[in-house]
């Protein structure tokens, strides 16, 4: 019988990139796997936590536990969300011994899409085809927070068409950090036209990554700098014939 994995979507991807959350299901389906989605799901909390606000993170994140307590795998198709159940649970919860032992035991079944594909699928050719010069950034919770920084390029590296160029800055940050691109707008902006320099030297025409929310921050810029360069998540990507 097929294994069994259960889709965190995530807000940013069920509100905004849905087309993400369905090229996910598209890929490990392909691969074989069974895909179940709980419909009670909701957020893993980080906004909250990231802005201070402990006490509501937690209350989401209780429920996070509920809905996912009989998963066998949940994969995450962001890494900052990943980074969020698997380290930072552990902190909200560290006055709260039975949900510190149930976010412990689940830390082992969360992945992040590309972490799951290379180290319990153990696919690094998912079949995809794109013929596009593509350039890859480094999310900073997936590459700072779960070292994920080889896997989705030796993914990248299988797509038949595709040639990855690597940018001069691949390694720092778009600038958008969630609240942060809101509190310190002229900060974030120029993060983010310092990164799309670094885009277009490559010459490019998709940037590809992990996390929807740095690709709608590198889109925006993009987008405001007239530079015909779209974005993809890498879920997308694996999922194109």
């Amino acid at each position: 019988m097929a294994a069994r994995v259960s889709l965190f979507v995530t807000c940013i991807v069920d509100q905004l990139f849905p087309t993400v959350g369905v090229a996910a299901v598209d890929v490990l389906e392909r691969l074989g796997f069974r895909v179940d989605f709980p419909e009670q799901q909701t957020c893993c909390g980080q906004p909250a936590f990231n802005t201070g606000y402990r006490e509501e993170a937690r209350q989401v994140a209780r429920h996070f536990l509920n809905v996912f307590a009989h998963a066998d795998y949940i994969v995450v198709p962001s890494g900052s969300c990943t980074s969020m159940i698997a380290h930072h649970f552990a902190d909200i919860f560290e006055k709260e011994p039975e949900n510190l032992r149930r976010a412990r035991e689940l830390e082992s079944k969360v992945y992040e899409f590309s972490r799951f594909l290379i180290e319990i699928a153990h696919v690094e050719d998912v079949g995809a085809r794109l013929e596009e010069v593509v350039t890859y950034h480094d999310s900073c919770h997936a590459l700072r927070e779960l070292n994920v920084k080889d896997g989705p390029r030796r993914l990248l590296g299988h797509v038949r068409g595709l040639e990855l160029r690597e940018m001069d800055a691949a390694e720092e940050c778009c600038g958008f950090g969630g609240t942060f691109s809101v509190k310190f707008a002229e900060v974030s902006g120029g993060m983010a036209r310092t990164k799309i320099d670094s885009i277009v030297r490559t010459g490019a025409s998709t940037v590809v990554s992990l996390d929807s929310s740095c690709l709608m921050q590198l889109q925006g810029a993009l987008s405001r700098a007239g530079l015909p360069i779209r974005t993809m998540h890498l879920a997308e990507v694996l999922a194109s014939r």
